[in-house]
C-alpha cells in the first residue's frame, strides 16, 4: 500500500495506523494523515542534538525520560462514553515524559509532560497550528517552538491554555525550564554549529 492509496479526506485511528507500511513517515492529528518531511536537514538535527545533550544530562538518574523522533505519540480523543479512541499519533523532534506508566514499546500512549518542535517552511503550519492546538487540548504542560533563524518560543499550559513565556528567545539569552525550574538552557548553545 502507498501513501497516496489512502483517501486523504477520511479519518482514521491508531488501528489503521497500525496496519499501514509506507516507505516514508506519517502522523495522524484527529484522525487526519499528514506526510512528514523527508529526512531533515543538517541544521535541524544539529539543533535538535544540542537540545537534547542537555535534557539527557539533566534527566540522568531521575524518573523522566527524553526521546527523539522518530517516537510515536499516541494522544487519545474521550468518546464521552467513557471510552477512549486514539486519532492522533506523532512524532515530536524530542519530549520528555515523567510518568514512566505512559512509556510502552510503541512509544508513549498519553501527553509528554514538554515537546519540542524545531520549526521548517514545509512544517511550519502544523507545528504551529494543528499541533499546537492538539498538544493544549491534551495537556502538554510545556511546548517549545524553535526556529531556525535562532529564535525560540516557549509556552506553558495554564489553565487548559497556551500562555507564551516572553515574546521570544534569541541569541544571547537563557530559557529557564518551567517543568524543571533548576535547569537552564542558552539559545547560544542551541544554535551552535
Amino acid at each position: 500500500m502507498k501513501l497516496e492509496d489512502l483517501d486523504l479526506t477520511k479519518s482514521y485511528t491508531y488501528a489503521d495506523y497500525l496496519t499501514w507500511k509506507f516507505e516514508e513517515y506519517v502522523e495522524l492529528i484527529k484522525g487526519k494523515v499528514f506526510k512528514m518531511t523527508p529526512a531533515p536537514l543538517t541544521n535541524h538535527q544539529l539543533i535538535l542534538g544540542n537540545l537534547y545533550l542537555p535534557f539527557k544530562t539533566y534527566l540522568k538518574g531521575q524518573k523522566c525520560k527524553v526521546f527523539l523522533a522518530p517516537f510515536d505519540v499516541r494522544l487519545p480523543k474521550n468518546l464521552g462514553d467513557g471510552n477512549d479512541k486514539i486519532v492522533s499519533v506523532v512524532q515530536p523532534d524530542l519530549c520528555v515524559i515523567c510518568d514512566i506508566n505512559k512509556i510502552d514499546e510503541r512509544g508513549c500512549n498519553g501527553a509528554p509532560d514538554l515537546i519540542i518542535e524545531i520549526i521548517s517552511k514545509s512544517t511550519a503550519k502544523k507545528d504551529l497550528d494543528e499541533k499546537f492546538h492538539l498538544y493544549e487540548e491534551n495537556g502538554v504542560q510545556e511546548y517549545w517552538t524553535v526556529f531556525q533563524d535562532k529564535a525560540v518560543t516557549v509556552y506553558n499550559l495554564i489553565d487548559g491554555k497556551y500562555v507564551q513565556q516572553e515574546d521570544q528567545y534569541l541569541p544571547g539569552e537563557t530559557i529557564k525550564v518551567k517543568l524543571f525550574p533548576d535547569l537552564e538552557i542558552k539559545t547560544d548553545d542551541i544554535f551552535e554549529f
